[in-house]
């Protein structure tokens, strides 16, 4: 088992340096403590505390009326979880974020849709996250569980927002970042999940662009491929009705060809190769970012085509595993980037299938990226 320092979190601390308020200079004044011995226990990066390092910190916390000494210290550490499941199981409120979109209809808000393959991967996500939370205790000899409370959010929330393309683009746009916004000012341990790709959900759009520092929105023009702000990019087909996107377009760079649709991603030899989208293969993204110190973990689940977001519902039914641990960790946050490609059987799609909830590619790979791609783009 394995722990964490909520000293972020408790302070409602947001690592942006541009949205510090003098929180490590507040804290080293009142408890005396070094400022980078502050500046990482808000990081979670200390390895070894000394008990009186951590009775400043409780005194603080009590005096600024952030917890009750009652509390104390226990609130300070939770415990962190040790599978893909329990990354989202553990977390104390669980929000699922998926785009809507509107048919050619006079119906209004009535005739809104969610594509039936965001739904399917809905479904999953609610049965790993209550599984998980059914088995993720220790067990005894006989299978029971030691642990007296279930690990599941005590909190599960729904958000809709606007799909690019289908409504204006100011109301497109406010519904997102109001949505983004009200979660990251959300208090406690939380998890805000986008399900889709960049193509049909702008939460997607928001995560990734704050991970990387890159303009939300915006297409990236570039002249190399190793210069792009995001280690992946969904090259659209050129019928997408699309919105810009920093990880997203028609163009990777100048230096690199991407002609075909599908998602290129950066190797570590700073290359890029492409899991590509036709009709007998796909691909899928599986993305999340935990900042452990302030017990919060953004994830985006979603495939390149309706096909893969589907086929991606049965694969993290079954082999969940392979996207854990994460890819990088380090500098007070963890990372998640997997590609998923599928091959098809070449005689395509049956009408029959089309209802199908349990769709299961002829082959199945999944692909971590290289640290050193997360690492020189997070730091």
């Amino acid at each position: 088992m394995r722990y964490s320092f909520r000293l972020a979190e408790l302070l409602g601390h947001d690592p942006d340096p541009n949205k510090r308020p003098g929180t490590i200079k507040m804290i080293v004044e009142h408890t005396g403590l070094d400022r980078h011995q502050v500046a990482n226990l808000l990081r979670n990066e200390v390895k070894y505390l000394p008990v009186h390092a951590l009775s400043r910190i409780c005194d603080y916390l009590i005096e600024k009326g952030h917890c009750r000494a009652s509390e104390l210290p226990g609130k300070l550490f939770a415990v962190e979880p040790e599978h893909f499941w329990e990354l989202l199981a553990r977390r104390a409120r669980l929000e699922l974020c998926l785009g809507v979109r509107v048919p050619n209809s006079k119906d209004g808000l009535d005739g809104a849709l969610v594509v039936a393959s965001d739904s399917v991967l809905v479904g999953e996500v609610l049965n790993g996250v209550s599984t998980m939370g059914e088995a993720s205790g220790s067990l005894d000899q006989s299978g029971a569980s030691l642990s007296e409370d279930p690990v599941q959010p005590s909190v599960l929330r729904q958000s809709l927002v606007w799909s690019p393309k289908q409504t204006d683009e100011d109301k497109m746009l406010s519904r997102a970042y109001s949505v983004y916004n009200d979660f990251g000012t959300a208090p406690g341990d939380k998890a805000l999940l986008g399900i889709g790709s960049v193509k049909s959900n702008p939460i997607v759009e928001l995560m990734i662009s704050n991970a990387f520092r890159c303009k939300p929105f915006l297409s990236e023009t570039v002249a190399r491929a190793v210069d792009r702000s995001c280690p992946f990019f969904l090259r659209f087909r050129n019928e997408d009705p699309t919105q810009q996107s920093s990880s997203g377009g028609l163009v990777l760079a100048a230096d690199t060809p991407s002609d075909k649709p599908g998602i290129y991603y950066e190797t570590a030899d700073n290359k890029w190769t492409l899991a590509p989208c036709d009709k007998s293969k796909d691909a899928a993204l599986v993305y999340y970012v935990h900042r452990e110190s302030q017990g919060r973990l953004e994830m985006a689940l979603g495939g390149f085509s309706g096909r893969a977001t589907r086929t991606l519902a049965r694969t993290l039914a079954s082999r969940a595993e392979e996207f854990w641990p994460p890819v990088y960790e380090g500098h007070g946050v963890q990372v998640g980037a997997f590609i998923v490609e599928y091959t098809y059987d070449k005689k395509g799609e049956l009408r029959d299938d089309f209802l199908r909830t349990d769709w299961v590619a002829k082959t199945t790979k999944v692909t971590r990226l290289d640290p050193s791609v997360i690492e020189r783009r997070i730091v």
